[in-house]
């Protein structure tokens, strides 16, 4: 039982910062996406980038993953590529990213046992590995909109398989926030801010009204 004198203003320890974590990007491929039927694909990249966006603006550390980029599934999605400009993909055979040996080792080299995960297909490359990583310790959070499967059912199965088994489920703009955590963080207020009025919808309009009617440094 707590006691009401222990009460501090403190975050709790589950919270994700730009110090703990590790963002993974899991088969982000044309010929994934060709496939995906689960949500709107343009929505989908969206989150991608905005989520691939979050991580460079707090400095978090990326593991960038295709599978058959050469032989079948093309390069990894443009627009993602270009967040993270000279980071070569690991490339892999393997549905299951963690039975990769350089995907490991990529993951192990950051350091951080708080993986967030987005990729495609949900019920394959990211469940797969999702739940090795929770196998062997790690703390999982999947971003369900920057991930999508073959069909509506077949994502939601997979988060669900997944959250069974201890992963929790996030968004981009969920994780976004959770790591700038206060307004009054200047250093990354309009980096912040600059992202979530490109990728951050109905959110990103309301901060521009808000910047326009209120001023420049309104929070969202």
């Amino acid at each position: 039982m707590v006691s009401i004198a222990d009460v501090t203003a403190t975050p709790g320890p589950d919270l994700l910062t730009p110090d703990n974590c590790a963002v993974l990007f899991v088969d982000h491929q044309p010929q994934m996406f060709f496939g995906t039927g689960s949500g709107d694909r343009t929505a989908i990249i969206n989150a991608t980038v905005g989520l691939a966006r979050a991580a460079r603006t707090f400095d978090v550390p990326v593991v960038l993953s295709t599978v058959a980029a050469e032989s079948f599934s093309g390069p990894l999605l443009p627009q993602l590529a270009n967040v993270f400009p000279g980071q070569k993909p690991v490339d892999r055979t393997s549905m299951n990213a963690w039975e990769d040996r350089d995907f490991v080792e990529a993951v192990k080299a950051t350091g951080r046992r708080k993986l967030v995960i987005a990729g495609l297909w949900t019920e394959v490359c990211v469940v797969l590995p999702a739940l090795s990583a929770l196998a062997q310790g790690y703390e999982v959070y999947v971003v369900t909109d920057a991930s999508g499967g073959v069909s509506p059912q077949a994502h939601e199965h997979a988060v669900q398989r997944m959250v069974q088994a201890g992963a929790v489920p996030v968004t981009w703009v969920q994780v976004f926030l959770e790591l700038q955590r206060d307004w009054a963080r200047t250093e990354t207020y309009g980096a912040v801010t600059d992202v979530v009025k490109e990728y951050g919808g109905a959110y990103g309009l309301g901060i521009v009204y808000a910047q326009a009617v209120i001023g420049a440094h309104a929070a969202g």
